[in-house]
């Protein structure tokens, strides 16, 4: 969870970093070669101005950001192409009249508003075809007479055009290109959810610190196997079914869900471990296992996307085999002493075991996978891999178009609200750029900057009215010391590339790079000198005013209005699953819940991650309107505290036999589900939480009957030193139970009286 910085120098540095990941040199190449052909034809021909049409609607449909698969991107690609044409037709016949001009606005800018109901394509694809109209309204459409118009449509539409040929005729090559890449984004994004969990005893000062990064690299992970699922159903469920290389990137898709459970119950382990003397004598091993397996998680990545062998993984074999080795020294070395210190003890060495199991699981998953990627390289199958039992991700239930419109057309649709604070604010700063040489950027900086929420609007705002400044006046140099026409295109295409390039990774950085790109591209068409850099640099500011004024004043409905009810959602989601888990316990012979467990994992892991978005907007919002932050920081971090928790209690349930129970465990578990449904409850309506009853009473009851097992094992150490005896599995199934129940209600004492705190 990585809460904003509030200082004003840090918060800005913080719009400027870069993300993790390498450049996109492809498709700044793809970018060069689409904008280089439009442009080279018009100077050969000595129709630059006219050309300018076409190169301008094929970087707009070069830039349709769509991931997923290539069939996903066409389709997007396609829309856009008939967008654009249809946006440059529509401004052409609307720009003669102001009058006529501005409620054409409103009305387009209000439809492709709603688009973003039907989800990130539709929005992408909207994007693209406002910012078309807006530009034409003010730079190129014109209705001098019909053939005029058909003839920069047809330019318009060959532009869109060559960019989807182009782009298809390069997919057509590789179409499982994109399963592949996400697949390995997943394994690389789980290597540093891994390495993470190395660093939990490390920085005992820093704790809060190494949580946030900690949760927001499990959510990451989670977004990633969400859009590798997505990949995968878009390429294969179409078909029949789906291939060899089909079936094992699926095989790999759903072993990442399984290693994030290890991690969050491995992570769990340390941090209980981590409080007691003995943990220190086996951190150093224990520590090498985990960062020998992100190693091996990277490589794997690596070996994924570029179709290679597996590489070998003697590292975390050895690694594995020192702490194994060491952990039975230490065993030797506790058990011999005498019964008072072995007591005391006991209890951690059970943990430190417990540790060694998850890790060994751990490794032994990463060789599976390893298997696996080798033979998606060698086109071959393992009979195991054959025999898993892996079905298709489900998909969800989709509304039609209409369904979705009508159950959006109203002031409760947050995204309908934006529609209309869209419209309204682009049409006057569409009148205001009427009176403006180059006020269409002031339309293009509103559009662009204005968000559904104030801190995605400030942060896009942020970065891009400075990247606009810094990059006119990169724009500025080059027009004054640049004055060949033939120099300005090389400059222009050179630009493109390295933004299209670094797109990916800053936002802020492809503005600055873009700004001077735009500036040389209008002095290829005459269309102004090194002023244009200083016009669109002040148009820019007053777009960002307009847009962060639009978002402040028009239909806000603040974060700190809408927390409660993702709050109650996220708390009752991770009780549904507390619920099927010690259902489990309490009735191992009906232990058949696999598949359900899963779902209500992802369900709970998916709203802790809705949970921490909403806090990120609530944390970017002006601070007379967020209220305190401290609670609510608090209050999340202690509902995923929950989630390990239950998680941990998840791995443990295939050892468990349910042969010994504790009858307290069931009052205890009944009693949590309570408290938990009234904190659910509050939340929803506004309303005091009711006091905690005496769940320490139960703890209590369960320490003295864990006590009594360990009293009981370390008497028969003597006789039964290796002997599975039943007092040794009831130790081993409720030391585990009843360590995560201890840390479960802490949690949920916090919960209540953080709840409580903000209620008042």
């Amino acid at each position: 969870m990585s809460f904003t910085d509030k200082r004003p120098l840090g918060w800005l540095l913080q719009q400027f970093q870069l993300q993790p990941g390498k450049p996109a040199i492809a498709s700044g190449l793809r970018s060069l070669f689409i904008l280089g052909v439009p442009i080279g034809i018009g100077i050969i021909t000595n129709h630059t101005a006219e050309s300018a049409i076409a190169t301008m609607a094929a970087w707009f449909v070069g830039m349709v950001n769509v991931d997923g698969a290539y069939r996903q991107r066409a389709i997007a690609m396609i829309a856009a192409t008939i967008g654009v044409t249809v946006m440059f037709l529509i401004a052409s016949l609307v720009s003669s009249d102001l009058w006529l001009a501005i409620p054409t606005t409103f009305l387009v800018i209000f439809i492709t508003g709603l688009a973003s109901l039907y989800g990130n394509v539709a929005a992408s694809v909207s994007l693209i075809t406002s910012i078309m109209f807006v530009i034409s309204l003010a730079k190129f459409a014109s209705f001098s007479n019909l053939s005029t118009l058909i003839q920069d449509c047809g330019l318009c539409l060959a532009g869109g055009t060559w960019t989807t040929v182009l782009s298809l005729g390069l997919w057509v090559v590789r179409p499982d290109v994109p399963a592949i890449q996400t697949v390995a984004n997943c394994y690389l994004s789980l290597s540093n959810f891994v390495d993470l969990a190395s660093q939990r005893a490390l920085n005992p000062k820093n704790q809060q610190q190494w949580e946030q990064r900690f949760l927001q690299a499990q959510d990451t992970v989670i977004q990633n196997l969400i859009s590798a699922r997505s990949v995968w159903t878009t390429i294969w469920t179409r078909q029949r079914g789906a291939n060899l290389r089909g079936n094992q990137l699926l095989v790999l898709i759903e072993d990442i869900n399984q290693i994030v459970n290890s991690v969050v119950a491995l992570s769990e382990l340390l941090a209980i471990a981590s409080e007691h003397q003995l943990f220190s004598r086996l951190q150093p091993e224990i520590q090498q296992v985990i960062e020998q397996s992100a190693i091996a998680l990277q490589m794997l990545s690596q070996a994924i996307a570029k179709g290679k062998n597996s590489p070998h993984l003697g590292d975390l074999d050895r690694s594995l085999e020192a702490l194994e080795h060491q952990r039975q020294v230490l065993r030797s070395q506790v058990l011999n002493q005498t019964i008072n210190a072995q007591t005391d003890e006991y209890s951690d060495l059970l943990n430190l075991g417990k540790i060694t199991a998850s890790l060994t699981k751990l490794v032994e998953q990463i060789h599976t996978d390893a298997e696996i990627v080798t033979d998606l390289s060698q086109g071959k199958q393992r009979n195991s891999i054959a025999q898993r039992d892996i079905s298709p991700p489900a998909q969800p239930e989709r509304s039609t178009i209409i369904d979705t419109l009508r159950n959006n057309f109203t002031f409760d649709s947050v995204l309908f609200r934006h529609a209309l604070r869209l419209a309204l604010i682009t049409t006057l700063a569409e009148l205001l750029a009427f009176q403006l040489p180059t006020g269409y950027w002031i339309t293009l900086t509103a559009l662009v900057a204005l968000k559904p929420n104030f801190g995605g609007t400030t942060q896009t705002t942020v970065q891009r009215v400075v990247g606009t400044i810094l990059g006119g006046i990169i724009g500025i140099a080059l027009v004054l010391l640049v004055k060949n026409s033939l120099a300005i295109a090389v400059c222009f295409l050179l630009l493109v590339f390295v933004a299209m390039s670094v797109r990916s990774l800053s936002y802020s950085l492809f503005i600055i790079l873009l700004t001077p790109a735009i500036i040389l591209l209008l002095n290829i068409i005459s269309a102004g000198g090194w002023q244009v850099g200083i016009l669109r640099i002040f148009d820019s500011l007053a777009g960002g005013v307009l847009a962060l004024l639009g978002s402040y004043l028009l239909f806000p409905r603040w974060e700190r209005q809408q927390l409660p009810a993702q709050l109650e959602k996220t708390i009752r989601a991770n009780l549904a699953y507390f619920q099927q888990v010690i259902a489990n316990y309490l009735h191992p012979e009906y232990n058949a819940f696999a598949d359900s467990i899963n779902m209500l994992r992802h369900q709970a892991a998916l709203e802790n991650a809705n949970a921490n978005a909403a806090a990120q907007r609530l944390f970017s919002e002006p601070r007379h309107i967020q209220g305190e932050i401290e609670p609510v920081m608090t209050l999340i971090i202690y509902i995923r505290g929950f989630f390990s928790s239950v998680t941990t209690l998840a791995e443990h349930l295939p050892e468990f036999s349910g042969e010994y129970q504790f009858p307290e465990v069931k009052r205890l578990a009944d009693t949590i589900v309570q408290v938990l449904e009234n904190l659910a409850d509050v939340l929803g309506q506004g309303q005091p939480p009711q006091p905690l009853p005496a769940l320490d009473s139960y703890l209590e009851a369960i320490h003295y009957q864990i006590e009594q097992l360990h009293t009981a094992r370390l008497s028969e150490i003597a006789t039964n030193y290796n002997t599975l005896t039943p007092t040794l599995q009831a130790v081993r199934e409720q030391t585990p139970l009843s360590t995560e129940l201890d840390r479960i209600v802490n949690e949920i004492k916090v919960m209540h009286c953080v709840i409580a705190r903000l209620q008042e």
